[in-house]
């Protein structure tokens, strides 16, 4: 994931690293993703998870569940396939980022 242990020593390594982060999860104040057996963990909102995730690609930070803003790097996004709209909310997503003027497109490999 974003600022992972991980990530940061693909990056160290010279590794191509793409870092993942989630429109519908809430993340804490240390970047990490909000445990799913806490409260408030998932984002059910389908406008808010889309409003999520632009705003980590658009601006490179997420609003944690304290307030806070957290930098993250969004190179791809997870989308949990076991949802009811699932199809529709990822249809949705890759509209909604076109029309922000961000280019979708497959990792080069």
């Amino acid at each position: 994931g974003a600022g992972s242990a991980a990530a940061r020593a693909g990056h160290d390594c010279g590794l191509a690293v793409a870092e993942e982060v989630f429109g519908d999860r809430t993340y804490q104040p240390d970047g990490s993703l909000t445990p799913r057996g806490q409260a408030g963990a998932l984002i059910t909102d389908e406008a808010a998870a889309i409003a999520q995730v632009k705003a980590m690609v658009l601006t490179g930070r997420v609003r944690a569940v304290d307030g806070t803003e957290v930098p993250v790097r969004a190179d791809t996004v997870c989308l949990h396939g076991d949802g009811a709209h699932a199809v529709a909310f990822a249809v949705r997503l890759r509209e909604e980022l076109r029309g922000a003027g961000v280019a979708v497109r497959r990792l080069s490999p």
